[in-house]
């Protein structure tokens, strides 16, 4: 079955950097865009950024646009997502998931604080 398994999520100072990575199996991941989202406490789902079938084509939210690169490598069924310049505002449990495919993981909590 479709699964996700995601991790690199931690605590870190504001202005620091994390990498976080998105294990998939269970379908063919090339074959997928692929997004992550994020979700604080109290507020909707924001769609962070999306990456096509490839790596050539990226979206990214404008509230992470220039902080974070998404990334992938088909090769190793794993998606990627390196945030950079972290702010307090950025802390939400990430999750991954493919374009079309209803299956989420359980995602891994970004905390940013002093």
């Amino acid at each position: 079955q479709v699964q996700f398994v995601e991790s690199g999520g931690g605590l870190v100072q504001p202005g620091g950097s994390l990498r976080l990575s998105c294990a998939a199996s269970g379908f063919t991941f090339s074959n997928y865009a692929m997004s992550w989202y994020r979700q604080a406490p109290g507020k909707e789902r924001e769609l962070v950024a999306r990456i096509d079938f490839v790596g050539g084509s990226t979206y990214y939210a404008d509230t992470v646009k220039g902080r974070f690169t998404i990334s992938r490598e088909n090769t190793k069924n794993t998606l990627y997502l390196q945030m950079n310049s972290l702010k307090p505002e950025d802390t939400a449990v990430y999750y991954c998931k493919a374009v079309g495919l209803d299956t989420r993981g359980q995602g891994t909590q970004v905390t940013v604080s002093s």
